[in-house]
């Protein structure tokens, strides 16, 4: 009978432990994996709200066109191909950056100095 109330006093002591240990276990969860993955998406929201009529955008979908109008219930999207399509807001991923024109820099002109062995 000694050993069971021994016992009893054992697991009491350290259950404030175990809570302890719980609390710390989702604090370290909620600030290394839930609350950055929360701040990512705000920011993709928030980015998405800022393209504007005119502007190149993509969508969740994958798809790239032109924003022609936009209201609070829907966006209308121009693909490359003329076709006129209607999301909704949140289905908007965000603007497409313009693609920089290709240089022809990469090209490598030859000189005549760079012949070796030309017998001229």
């Amino acid at each position: 009978m000694l050993y069971a109330l021994a016992a009893a006093a054992t697991k009491s002591s350290s259950s404030p432990l175990i809570i302890i240990i719980y609390v710390i276990i989702f604090g370290g969860l909620y600030f290394f994996y839930l609350r950055p993955r929360s701040r990512k998406q705000k920011a993709a929201r928030a980015q998405a709200r800022q393209v504007d009529v005119g502007e190149r955008a993509r969508t969740i979908g994958g798809i790239i066109g032109t924003i022609v109008s936009r209201s609070d219930e829907s966006v209308t999207l121009r693909t490359a191909s003329g076709v006129e399509l209607d999301f909704i807001p949140s289905a908007i991923a965000g603007r497409m950056d313009p693609v920089p024109p290709s240089s022809d820099d990469d090209t490598v002109e030859s000189d005549d100095s760079s012949h070796e062995g030309d017998d001229k």
